[in-house]
């Protein structure tokens, strides 16, 4: 039977859109069901990808950390966004590591900060303060090179990692904050670890001027970090930025 060429397109789109589809669940499919729980009974929820495992082996950590909305308790939805770029098979393949994606609980957030001048407060938020002790436990129960534990994340999740290295500075080989925001009294601090930050010059969601502050105080402060800024892209910067083959060579290069 011949098709006429606008079945022929409509197939063409189908067989496309199956592809993806089985694509995303099985790079999804990569990441394991995870609970944390301390000696007080705190829960974090979080997904792991193990992309390799030789017992002779130590591997880099990658903390992924989500944005607002992928907040809640069914430990699904902080895939929806960047975190699946690592679990390609040719990543794996060029950097096998450990990768953690924790969920925020609903109403909370990575990072605690005050004000439009954003300063960092002197406790970590719960879910913070989990994840690091999740971090240390991961180290103590896995062949992870501590050497090179990177920690990303974007949006809510970009503000989270400039939390994390600020109160951690000696914790984190690099650091990749997308469409986020730090403190920038805390430039000198942190300026010892390798950072590229990412941001679209057209986001109304989150200001790029928080970007380009953090740029240039990290500058002022000897620090040579990173900066893409998107000219015609608005909040969803984290599309490009984790598509970028030339940042995920960059950071599995980092190390302390």
């Amino acid at each position: 039977m011949k098709l006429f060429k606008s079945e022929l397109i409509s197939v063409l789109i189908l067989l496309f859109c199956f592809s993806t589809i089985f694509k995303s669940f099985s790079q999804s499919s990569h990441f394991s069901y995870e609970e944390y729980i301390n000696s007080d009974g705190e829960i974090l929820k979080y997904r792991q990808m193990v992309s390799d495992y030789a017992f002779d082996t130590k591997y880099p950590l990658v903390i992924f950390l989500h944005g607002s909305g992928e907040r809640g308790s069914d430990n699904e939805a902080q895939l929806k966004w960047g975190v699946k770029n690592f679990a390609t098979s040719e990543n794996m393949k060029l950097h096998p590591s450990f990768v953690i994606a924790p969920q925020c609980p609903q109403d909370m957030s990575w990072g605690n900060f005050q004000g439009e001048d954003v300063l960092l407060q002197p406790k970590p938020t719960k879910p913070m303060k989990l994840l690091i002790e999740l971090v240390h436990e991961v180290i103590n129960n896995l062949p992870i090179d501590t050497n090179r534990i990177y920690i990303t994340g974007l949006s809510m999740g970009g503000f989270g990692t400039f939390d994390a290295i600020s109160r951690y500075p000696d914790l984190f080989a690099a650091a990749v904050p997308v469409c986020g925001g730090g403190d920038v009294t805390k430039a000198t601090s942190i300026a010892h670890i390798p950072m590229w930050i990412f941001h679209g010059a057209k986001d109304d969601t989150v200001d790029p001027v928080l970007s380009q502050k953090m740029i240039a105080a990290l500058t002022k402060a000897g620090a040579h970090p990173g900066f893409t800024q998107y000219p015609e892209v608005g909040h969803f910067s984290w599309i490009a930025a984790y598509s970028d083959t030339m940042m995920m060579e960059w950071l599995f290069n980092q190390r302390k």
